[in-house]
Order: structure tokens, then sequence, then C-alpha cells
């Protein structure tokens, strides 16, 4: 094959220019998972995930693991807590049982989600609080 190339399914967000990091369907892999770059699963895995940028869990992905990452996109099966640094995405197909953190998640209508949610955004600097009297114009 002459300039043959692999595309990427096409996900909510887009990736980086760096291709992403492919497991395929028929693959199982059992251990600590780390990377620098995307990684899509169409196989199975077990044990810990830990990516800097996004992971994404095709339909025919079945994950048994701890997951830490950027981005989480599960359209497949997932069973384990996740750690998401801005966001995790859960679309109707995916089956998905664990824990959630992370400042923003969406689960679409008809997804299957048993577990806890905790959003939390980033703190915003807080408001430097006035002492009362001085400045309110009051009692002068």
């Amino acid at each position: 094959m002459k300039n043959a190339r692999l595309d990427t399914p096409n996900t909510e967000e887009p990736m980086a220019n760096n291709p992403a990091g492919i497991i395929a369907r028929g693959l199982f892999i059992k251990g600590e998972l780390h990377g620098e770059d995307d990684l899509i699963i169409e196989g199975r895995v077990e044990g810990e995930i830990t990516l800097k940028k996004h992971l994404i869990i095709e339909s025919t992905g079945v994950i048994l693991a701890d997951i830490q990452t950027e981005n989480i996109t599960i359209k497949g099966e997932l069973r384990g807590n996740m750690l998401a640094t801005n966001k995790v995405a859960i679309f109707a197909d995916a089956r998905v049982t664990g824990d959630i953190i992370a400042p923003r998640v969406v689960i679409e209508d008809g997804a299957q989600f048993r577990g806890h949610i905790e959003m939390n955004p980033p703190k915003r600097p807080e408001k430097p609080q006035i002492a009362e009297g001085k400045a309110s114009g009051k009692g002068r």
C-alpha cells in the first residue's frame, strides 16, 4: 500500500497533531499503562491507566482499571474510578461503574452509570473582604 494512513475515529474533542496510540480489538493488556499522548482502547485493559492527554474507550473497549488523565471519552464499558483534570464524557451506549472526579462531566441520555460524581472546578481567587464600617460609607 502506498501512502497508507491510519485515521483516528471521530471524537467530541479533537486530538493533538500526534496520532493516538491504539489498543486494538482482540488485544488484552493487564498491568499499568502510562503515556504522554492520546490513547484509543478498542480491546480489553485491566489494571491502572495514567495519561497526560485524552483516553477514548471505543464501543468494543472493556476497561477494568482506575484512570487518571485530562479527558476521558467512554463509548464502551468501564469499571473503575476516574480522575480527569478537564472532562469525562459518557456516550449513550456506554456502561460505567465507578466514581468520577472531574470539573466537567457529560452523560448522554441512554448511558448506564453507577457511582458518584464529584465536580471540583478550579478555585477562583476570592474577592478581598472589606472591613465592616470602613469602606461602606456608613457612619460619616
